[in-house]
């Protein structure tokens, strides 16, 4: 019989979640952080045409754009804020919960828990990964 995993937030351990992951299509790299009183998802990385999406909606560029807002973490581990979807123009419900040390699944919803889309992100790994983000 295998035991239960303990929540990814127990005691309020906001920062495991800190770090940059890559949605399902690697088109996007989001830099989870301490973004003042909450925690914040930044785009620190897109790719070209993630960028031509963007533009499409009316957004000049994602880098540096604030994708997940306003988190906080819950006491059953999950963490809650908002999530903007710059290419549908809305803000969303959003949730995320840590699966592993390298699998994230978000979530955003249209309405409390209704009209929902999951992605598994996947934690990106080494000290220069920021470095390597870095404007020239």
């Amino acid at each position: 019989m295998a035991a239960a995993a303990a929540p990814a937030y127990a005691g309020g351990d906001i920062s495991r979640s800190y770090g940059v992951w890559r949605n399902p299509k690697n088109s996007v790299h989001l830099e989870i952080k301490d973004c003042g009183p909450s925690t914040c998802g930044v785009v620190v990385w897109a790719s070209p045409k993630a960028e031509a999406d963007a533009r499409k909606s009316g957004t000049d560029t994602l880098i540096g754009k604030q994708l997940l807002r306003d988190f906080e973490a819950q006491d059953n581990g999950t963490l809650k804020g908002r999530v903007w979807v710059p290419t549908l123009k809305v803000t969303l419900v959003g949730s995320a919960d840590i699966v592993d040390i390298r699998t994230m699944r978000a979530k955003g919803c249209v309405l409390g828990n209704f009209l929902c889309k999951s992605q598994l992100w996947t934690r990106i790994e080494g000290p220069s990964v920021l470095a390597s983000r870095a404007a020239p």
